[in-house]
């Protein structure tokens, strides 16, 4: 299980370190800083995929996404007794991204390349890479280190460093870049972990939706990111789980109603017969909050769980009375899943946090940046950046 994610350097997360448990609540008010927290673990996720330029350029560039504040805020700076300024940088400037576990641990910095004649002078380059044993990084526990181009893998004390590459490319991650099971298998281990973390934000529900037409059936114990394999999803459920489980979801938000999926030349299509009607409902006819909630259902009775599941305001068009239904299915799916929901809305939030073992995490911000709630120098997690 993650312990820690730990973010420096990333818009309001100046120097951001979030403990963890099985099941995760991140709350705040607008503009506090959780969909930083959200996009970050993606850019984390990313790296794994060799993904994590495109990524930043897409949210406008590496300098678009530091940090926009001081190294340091003043304590006269809080106090209000002085304005925040501009003073020279001690350190590089740098993104920082990590996480700490019980078995491997990762952490990367990416940074700004040397000046060099080319168009390409804003792609952010790795600088520093490491993979590590336990959720505390200590030189001892380094298990594969890369610094720039290099990448070593850490011996005993007596034995020198064995060398896996030296040439691996300045946007490339070691995790996509070096395959090298036998000599290091916490790598593939860490990127297997990392690339199986599922993302789920703000579903589509407009007329041109995939959701809502007819799609191809094959056999998906996993819903796309995009929900687009709705009715294949919820039929493999259907089909895997010997129990009641989908039936009794259903249920428990819709009173009444059954939902089963039509196959026509191969192709499936949702049926919802709701309590009352001559006739099933296709996806076509659903509302917006009705179908969002299938799309849960199928995204958190998933037949084959990931070690993380990240779900971004899951609440988003639902209407408070089906809050705590998904609330109930979220603490079903917590029990197989380490899940961190991030949201706003009070029911939901309620009933997830009155759960035994649910950890909130609320965060605020002040001049700029973003902190949790509650956070000393005593009970921070206990994190360390390997040095650059």
């Amino acid at each position: 299980m993650i312990r820690t994610i730990a973010v420096e350097g990333y818009r309001s997360l100046r120097d951001l370190k979030l403990p963890l448990g099985q099941l995760n609540v991140i709350t705040g008010a607008n503009g506090s800083g959780k969909s930083s927290v959200y996009r970050s673990l993606r850019l984390l996720a990313d790296v794994a995929q060799n993904q994590v330029v495109g990524s930043l350029a897409y949210e406008g560039g590496l300098p678009s996404t530091f940090w926009a504040g001081p190294e340091t805020i003043a304590r006269s700076v809080r106090q209000g007794t002085q304005a925040v300024q501009p003073l020279a940088k001690r350190g590089a400037a740098s993104l920082k991204l990590g996480f700490g576990a019980d078995t491997y641990s990762y952490s990367v910095e990416l940074g700004y390349p040397p000046p060099l004649a080319t168009m390409f002078n804003l792609d952010p380059h790795i600088k520093r890479e490491c993979v590590w044993h336990g959720p505390t990084y200590r030189k001892a526990s380094a298990l594969v280190d890369r610094r720039n181009n290099f990448v070593w893998l850490s011996t005993t004390r007596d034995e020198e460093p064995v060398m896996l590459t030296q040439h691996l490319g300045d946007t490339d991650s070691m995790l996509a870049g070096v395959a090298d099971p036998h000599r290091a298998p916490e790598m593939l281990a860490v990127r297997e972990a990392l690339r199986g973390w599922r993302f789920y934000d703000h579903f589509r529900t407009d007329s041109e939706s995939p959701t809502r037409t007819a799609q191809i059936g094959t056999f998906a114990p996993v819903l796309h990111h995009d929900g687009s394999n709705l009715a294949a999803a919820l039929q493999t459920v259907i089909e895997i789980r010997s129990d009641e489980t989908l039936a009794n979801t259903i249920e428990d938000a819709f009173p009444g109603s059954r939902l089963y999926v039509e196959q026509r030349n191969g192709r499936f299509e949702l049926q919802l017969q709701q309590h009352g009607l001559l006739r099933p409902l296709s996806a076509v006819e659903l509302s917006d909050g009705t179908l969002r909630y299938l799309l849960w259902t199928a995204a958190l009775l998933t037949p084959r769980p990931p070690e993380l599941m990240v779900l971004n305001e899951p609440e988003t068009s639902l209407h408070p009375d089906l809050l705590p239904a998904l609330a109930r299915l979220i603490l079903a799916a917590a029990k197989e899943t380490q899940i961190i929901v991030v949201s706003h809305a009070k029911p939901l939030i309620d009933t997830l946090t009155a759960e035994d073992g649910c950890t909130r995490l609320h965060l605020t911000k002040a001049f700029g940046e973003t902190t949790l709630e509650g956070a000393t120098l005593f009970n921070a997690p206990k994190w360390s950046w390997p040095a650059r």
